[in-house]
């Protein structure tokens, strides 16, 4: 017999049992509300297939935790293209796109051919995947040697993950297995199906919605929000890479691979000049006196800003440029959040009064002082640095708020031009393994936050779940009011960020809670090829998070 400490209530059991046998004991005996999915034990996620045989500490996770939560949504992913392959042929191609409010957006292709999905479609798919679920099959996770996984991924017609496999520098290559089904998954997986019973299909677009369960009210489903403008933006930022033949990391690997990472860095940053050239444009024609640029942390918005800037001279404006940062308050008057931390992302980290007042005696045509924010000793200071608008001057305001109406309370909406931006990640690491636009500014903050801030990635993974909570309150309510979108993201910056990076996340001691974000991390970053940096063009946005901006981020 073994003692184990499981969610804080201690358990003999035999040695040999499953985490799965476990966790059924603890649902039956103390009625847990949702089926566990996953355990972390010794600060490290296991499936519950493995077999316990010493005394240990776990806590078995379920689809409200973050790390449930994502071996919830793959798990069904996989449900859902074993349905649609078993209803639409083995050959079928199902791509899972990008994500739409955490249901996501998926098309399906035979003989490279988007399908037209209809109802009736959806709805065998939707009975296909019941059936599945009403059958509890079991999700196998089994190993094999590299040459031979590439053979099965061949035979499965995952072609996506034949190209991936052949960049991997292990020898051995992990699939899972549902029904006849085989398919590599980038992180755990539920072990059976009979728990994933909340889902839902619908068409959308040309394609389709794969909706999740909310993760705070597992018992309602996340809200299912139309094709905005959001949503087309990352739609057509994947038929751009779809057809430049970069729309997964094995792609973009093989171009490396082949000496063309040079034209990938030329290609997305003529890409990135061209949007933005555009956008000054719109400006122009719109004459409004006041250009608001928000977005989420490490979104890229001081280069962004800068950019456009020198595109607004192109068309003869004068461009002023202020950053919201610059009016935090100072850092021992950050208001906490609900947890007792500071609030970084609050409305109320910035001062709101002091801003309008500055923005009101600009618009007035006086001279203003602007402040600068040290980030090393948490103030604001003034270093002589003056604002006057004189005819056919812009104020450029950027920050996370800058679309929030609360913000600039004091100004009429026919004097501003809003623009939203974010890092909407076109690139996935196969056609089943979306890579989240959070992760991507995750990894850059962690670079920046190192680089310019004085903080190391322990402190940035800590404080990133209140940035999260911060966004989803404070600044994605308003994107949709933004009069254009910017996508910022760039195809080859995981390869030249993974240097940076690791070395920070390696430093995590195993014993942090923030070691599993950590190893998460490490594992996606490990697919990428590293490329040098001297290629990078001193205007990049990628110049933001790791130095050598010509611009003074």
């Amino acid at each position: 017999m073994i003692n184990i400490s499981a969610n804080g209530i201690n358990l003999q059991v035999p040695s040999g049992l499953t985490l799965r046998e476990i966790s059924d004991e603890l649902c039956k005996k103390y009625r847990a509300p949702f089926p566990f999915l996953v355990a972390r034990i010794d600060n490290d996620l296991h499936e519950l297939h493995k077999v316990i045989e010493r005394d240990c500490n776990a806590t078995f996770l379920d689809l409200t935790s973050d790390s449930g939560y994502r071996v919830y949504q793959r798990s069904v992913v996989f449900v859902m293209i074993l349905a649609a392959r078993e209803v639409l042929g083995r050959t079928a191609r199902v791509v899972v796109e990008h994500s739409v409010n955490k249901n996501y957006y998926c098309e399906i292709f035979d003989k490279g051919c988007r399908m037209t999905l209809d109802d009736a479609v959806m709805a065998k798919i939707k009975a296909k995947m019941e059936q599945i679920v009403a059958d509890d099959m079991p999700i196998s996770k089994e190993s094999f040697l590299l040459e031979d996984g590439v053979r099965l991924a061949a035979e499965m017609h995952l072609d996506d993950k034949v190209q991936l496999f052949g960049y991997r520098t292990t020898s051995s290559v992990n699939f899972y297995r549902l029904g006849w089904l085989y398919d590599y998954f980038y992180g755990p997986m539920a072990t059976r199906t009979g728990g994933l019973t909340k889902f839902d299909v619908t068409t959308h677009g040309d394609g389709f919605m794969l909706v999740f369960p909310s993760q705070a009210n597992p018992e309602t489903f996340s809200e299912l929000r139309s094709l905005s403008t959001i949503s087309q933006v990352f739609r057509e930022s994947n038929n751009w890479a779809r057809i430049l033949k970069i729309d997964t990391v094995g792609a973009l690997n093989e171009k490396i691979s082949q000496g063309a990472s040079g034209d990938v860095i030329r290609v997305t940053e003529a890409l990135h000049e061209k949007s933005i050239a555009q956008i000054a444009d719109k400006i122009l024609v719109a004459g409004k006196k006041v250009v608001l640029i928000a977005g989420p942390s490490s979104s890229g918005k001081t280069t962004f800003s800068h950019r456009l800037c020198v595109q607004m001279r192109v068309n003869g404006l004068r461009p002023h440029v202020i950053g919201l940062d610059d009016y935090y308050v100072d850092r021992d008057k950050t208001p906490m959040d609900k947890f007792g931390k500071p609030d970084f992302e609050s409305l109320y980290a910035i001062d709101v009064a002091k801003f309008n007042e500055d923005l009101q005696q600009l618009l007035a045509g006086e001279a203003v002082s602007m402040p600068h924010y040290n980030f090393q000793s948490g103030k604001r200071e003034y270093k002589g640095r003056f604002i006057k608008l004189n005819e056919g001057d812009v104020l450029v305001i950027e920050g996370i708020h800058g679309l929030n109406p609360e913000l600039s309370r004091g100004i009429s909406d026919n004097n501003k031009f809003k623009i939203f931006i974010s890092a909407l990640t076109q690139l996935n690491l196969d056609d089943h393994n979306r890579i989240p636009a959070s992760d991507t500014r995750m990894i850059r903050r962690i670079v920046r936050d190192n680089q310019f801030r004085g903080f190391d990635a322990k402190r940035t993974i800590e404080i990133w779940p209140s940035v999260v909570r911060g966004e989803s309150e404070n600044i994605f309510p308003f994107q949709d009011d933004a009069d254009v979108i910017f996508n910022s993201a760039l195809t080859y910056e995981m390869c030249i960020l993974k240097t940076y990076a690791m070395p920070q996340l390696f430093a995590i001691e195993r014993t942090a809670p923030e070691y599993l974000e950590a190893s998460r991390l490490l594992r996606f970053l490990d697919w990428f090829m590293a490329i040098a940096e001297k290629e990078v063009p001193n205007n990049s946005l990628l110049r933001e998070f790791i130095g050598g901006s010509c611009f003074k981020t």
